[in-house]
């Protein structure tokens, strides 16, 4: 096998992996011993599920999450340079998207290690599929601002950007502050803005919907305070 990075996807909840990952994410994994990953308990978990005889116990994997010493990374390359290949896993979805992997793929193109992406599912791309909005420019904003005074401000740049750029804007919270967006969104945003709510993509839990500002104020939005959701605005 090839000596590369492996951007590996991983599934987005626990939508059965079959579903949304090609046989091929199967036949490069079972040839990897070295990986990168968010959290290593998830991780081995995933690759468990994906195969049942999958050697974990011979696998070396090292963290890259919230607690990881970012100064290792490069050390995390190390069997590359003895020709072996190393897998990227993130939490869900694809790796470096929104996600830490990106310093790990950063110093890999640096050194002119081979960087192969896997095909997996992207909540952001499948967003912007489902959400009716502009699909020719769109841009992925992360997690808005706390501070409410500072989280209305950074809305109305996003709306006015959105509006004079005819480009859609995404965002993210977390799941159990959902609600107190979707409210300050309702509170700022012009009535004919348009506003799509993608959560739990790709799980039994998916909802998908997108309606005008004023038409969103007439409605009410389902419990969505255990469940990932993407914001978009056009």
């Amino acid at each position: 096998m090839d000596p590369a990075l492996y951007l590996i996807p991983v599934t987005l909840g626990d939508t059965p992996h079959e579903q949304v990952l090609p046989a091929y994410n199967r036949e490069i994994v079972s040839q990897i011993r070295h990986f990168i990953v968010e959290e290593v308990r998830t991780a081995r978990r995933f690759l468990r599920r994906m195969d049942p005889t999958f050697d974990i116990d011979g696998s070396t994997f090292y963290p890259m999450g919230k607690h990881a010493d970012e100064n290792k990374y490069a050390s995390y390359l190390r069997p590359l340079e003895q020709g072996l290949p190393v897998g990227v896993i993130s939490e869900a979805g694809c790796p470096a998207v929104a996600d830490p992997g990106a310093d790990v793929v950063a110093i890999a193109q640096h050194r002119g290690f081979r960087v192969v992406p896997l095909v997996g599912p992207s909540s952001m791309i499948m967003a912007v599929m489902s959400s009716g909005l502009s699909g020719q420019s769109f841009a992925f904003n992360g997690y808005l601002p706390i501070d409410p005074a500072e989280r209305q401000k950074r809305l109305k740049q996003l709306e006015s950007r959105a509006i004079a750029e005819h480009q859609t804007q995404l965002f993210i919270e977390t799941p159990y502050r959902n609600q107190k967006l979707f409210e300050a969104i309702l509170s700022v945003c012009r009535p004919q803005t348009r506003l799509c709510i993608a959560a739990g993509i790709t799980t039994p839990d998916e909802w998908i919907h997108t309606h005008t500002i004023a038409e969103w104020k007439r409605l009410s939005l389902p419990d969505l305070s255990h469940i990932p959701a993407i914001f978009l605005i056009g």
